[in-house]
């Protein structure tokens, strides 16, 4: 099981599968993010970037997906998984260890803390906005801190 991001193992009939979900967690931007403020982080050129589509995803529909639905998307997107072949890939993705959103270059480089309600779905919260400091200070959540990009 990765020490990462304190990953689940939940069982699948006679199989575990790997989860990031996290649930009453709010991930705030690391503390060596450069940015002061949520960026949109830029298209890439030719694909997207990792970036680009966990922030179009997050943003587009915030408290619709979980962190695992997150990470399969952005998978599938880059590696050109087919419709047909969604659950076959998905369970092989979760049956190894992935890094979580404490990970992501959302929160290590854009500026952007994460949200993850009691179901597990997220939502993403730019740095200095009120919203963010709401969060940073609940009581009620646990706190995390995205990843640092430097030991």
């Amino acid at each position: 099981m990765s020490q990462l991001c304190n990953t689940l193992s939940l069982p699948v009939g006679d199989d575990v599968a790997m989860s990031t979900d996290y649930r009453n967690v709010f991930i705030e931007a690391a503390p060596d993010c450069p940015a002061t403020e949520g960026e949109e982080p830029p298209a890439g050129r030719g694909n997207p970037t990792v970036a680009r589509l966990q922030y179009e995803l997050l943003s587009q529909a915030p408290y619709e997906m979980s962190s695992d639905d997150v990470l399969f998307a952005v998978h599938a997107a880059r590696t050109g998984v087919p419709p047909s072949e969604m659950d076959e890939a998905r369970a092989a993705f979760f049956a190894k260890d992935q890094a979580c959103l404490r990970a992501s270059p959302l929160g290590k480089r854009y500026g952007w803390g994460t949200h993850h309600d009691g179901e597990g779905r997220v939502a993403l919260y730019g740095v200095g906005t009120v919203e963010y400091e709401r969060l940073a200070r609940d009581p009620n959540l646990a706190h995390k801190a995205a990843m640092k990009s430097r030991r």
